[in-house]
């Protein structure tokens, strides 16, 4: 199946499943507080009133839903966006799926959270969705279900999808942040990745660090800490010994050039004007071949990369790169 970007009118058209009242949440005033509050008594073990205003607490980031809990799970969706895993035990493609959607979802640090349903034990809850293939990844927000896509799909294209629903949560006032029981929203702070990498860069040694990042990926391909060092070195590796005022009146000079447009935005990175090196990359690929226009959707998936997939200027970036291609 093809992944379906996170369409906002959705909540309005698709309205309520057959089986689940999926406006529970709205119907009942004060439901959502008082679901939030009880989460919070027993993720925090005091009361709801402990947590900051911007938060709600949570038993987890990724935790089960059966159909006995899913009202609250409605509840949970006026707080925070709430992505939906429906699976089952047997399916190939949602074992695939699973480690890659629950480190994504992880990633934001509480803006999202992950509510895992297996169908074969909850069925109404698989007749309420409509599910006809699993892995089916739906989004919940407000109550109201809105699809994402199905199948197992890349990590990039994953959290292409979740910044879209963050970013129409916000849209939609939905800004608070869910702290799981450890009391924090932040993920454990974990000892740095590859560290025999890390020296290499330290000492100025590109190629060693390059080659220890590919090691690595060859042993583990999903290794998002291995992808990130290596994007990050080959940015380096591009920028250095160049001369960027030159590299930047080159650009500016004949603006339909594409190899000189893709050397600016990578000084224009480095140097911290990230708005600008974006600009210029979007603002030359409708006018481009083919092959060209795919070697600049490349490089700016690079730079996003290097960037951050949650910085407010990749999301606004990202959804030009997407009206442009589409």
């Amino acid at each position: 199946m093809t992944q379906s970007p996170y369409d906002p009118a959705a909540q309005q058209d698709s309205g309520a499943p057959q089986g689940i009242d999926l406006s529970a949440a709205r119907s009942h005033p004060g439901h959502a507080e008082a679901a939030a509050g009880s989460a919070a008594q027993q993720a925090t073990g005091g009361p709801a009133g402990q947590l900051p205003p911007d938060a709600v607490a949570v038993p987890a980031l990724v935790f089960d839903v059966d159909e006995a809990s899913f009202e609250g799970l409605v509840a949970l969706s006026n707080e925070v966006p709430v992505i939906i895993d429906l699976w089952a035990e047997w399916c190939g493609p949602c074992k695939q799926l699973s480690p890659v959607l629950e480190r994504v979802v992880e990633s934001y640090g509480g803006k999202v959270v992950l509510a895992k349903i297996d169908v074969d034990a909850n069925p109404r809850l698989q007749q309420a969705f409509g599910v006809q293939s699993i892995p089916t990844i739906v989004a919940l927000l407000g109550g109201q279900p809105a699809p994402l896509f199905q199948g197992a799909q890349p990590e990039p294209a994953i959290r292409q999808v979740l910044d879209q629903v963050v970013q129409v949560a916000a849209q939609q006032g939905m800004t608070k942040t869910a702290v799981p029981a450890n009391g924090s929203a932040e993920p454990a702070e974990a000892p740095p990745a590859h560290p025999e990498a890390l020296e290499a860069l330290e000492k100025g040694d590109l190629d060693g660090a390059e080659q220890l990042y590919r090691a690595a990926l060859a042993e583990a391909p999903a290794d998002a800490d291995a992808k990130l060092g290596l994007v990050r070195v080959e940015m380096l590796k591009r920028t250095s010994g160049l001369d960027a005022p030159a590299v930047l009146a080159a650009a500016n000079g004949d603006p339909k050039d594409v190899e000189a447009a893709l050397q600016a935005a990578d000084v224009e990175l480095a140097t911290g004007e990230v708005d600008a090196a974006f600009s210029r990359l979007l603002t030359l690929l409708p006018t481009t071949a083919p092959d060209d226009k795919e070697r600049i959707r490349l490089r700016l998936l690079d730079l996003f990369e290097v960037v951050g997939a949650e910085d407010p200027r990749v999301v606004k970036a990202r959804g030009r790169l997407m009206r442009a291609l589409f």
